[in-house]
């Protein structure tokens, strides 16, 4: 195992990070939060890294049963460590694959959600790192957004629910493969660091099967007046969950 460091995070979790790996952020915890509880379902988190999200979801009993799936066999290790550190044993299993290869029945059971933090950069795209583990963290070394949303669709029942966190510049490949695969795009967050920035982040809900009609959310603004907390991040840090204006879909 590389070198690791233990870190205190929301939901009173502690978890085990790589030193040269992505650590946790603010993308991981929206996507936790924006997710709907949906508490007697099975969920699959697709390239789970450290396992935080699914950890996340655990913990406030967001799912019944959540995979946990990583392609890095030291991130996989990880996870089983930080599902072990937290007790939550019965709740989270990690599952060292690739989810481009997987198949409908590999979970062995119906999948009501799947979720994901992705690559956000293209292979050829963006500056490389020294460490393998950031490299393939951010970019689509194993998978593009296209392969993400086709596994997705293998594995979900009809009417199930993705959800993602993404880049706006690339929201567009997204929705075209979400598309492609018969995963209907329902709820759009675009999320600002400041008001008056545009966005780095983009927050999807969408529905296998379901029929073309999106909702497109106030946009959530994070910070005022330089670094304090806006109303709706309080909410969410408080919560663990996006307020109700964020959720008609």
């Amino acid at each position: 195992m590389k070198e690791k460091f233990l870190t205190e995070i929301n939901e009173n979790l502690k978890i085990y990070q790589l030193k040269n790996g992505l650590t946790f952020t603010t993308d991981a915890y929206l996507l936790y939060a924006y997710m709907k509880k949906r508490p007697n379902s099975v969920a699959v988190d697709f390239g789970s890294g450290t396992g935080v999200i699914s950890l996340l979801c655990a913990v406030k009993n967001k799912y019944k049963t959540i995979y946990a799936a990583e392609i890095q066999k030291d991130f996989c290790d990880l996870i089983q460590e930080n599902v072990v550190y937290n007790k939550l044993e019965n709740k989270v299993i990690p599952c060292h694959c690739d989810i481009s290869e997987i198949s409908a029945d590999y979970f062995a059971s119906q999948v009501d959600v799947v979720f994901s933090n992705p690559p956000y950069m293209k292979d050829n795209s963006g500056k490389s790192n020294l460490f393998d583990e950031k490299n393939i963290a951010r970019h689509e070394i194993h998978g593009t957004i296209y392969d993400f949303c086709v596994s997705a669709s293998k594995i979900l029942k009809h009417g199930g629910y993705f959800y993602a966190v993404y880049r706006p510049e690339r929201l567009c490949d997204l929705l075209c493969g979400l598309r492609d695969a018969n995963i209907e795009p329902k709820r759009i967050t675009f999320v600002h660091a400041r008001e008056n920035l545009p966005p780095p982040l983009v927050l999807l809900e969408a529905k296998k099967g379901a029929n073309p009609s999106v909702f497109v959310t106030k946009p959530l603004i994070m910070y005022k007046n330089g670094t304090e907390y806006t109303d709706d991040l309080k909410y969410i840090y408080e919560n663990g969950e996006f307020n109700e204006q964020y959720k008609k879909s």
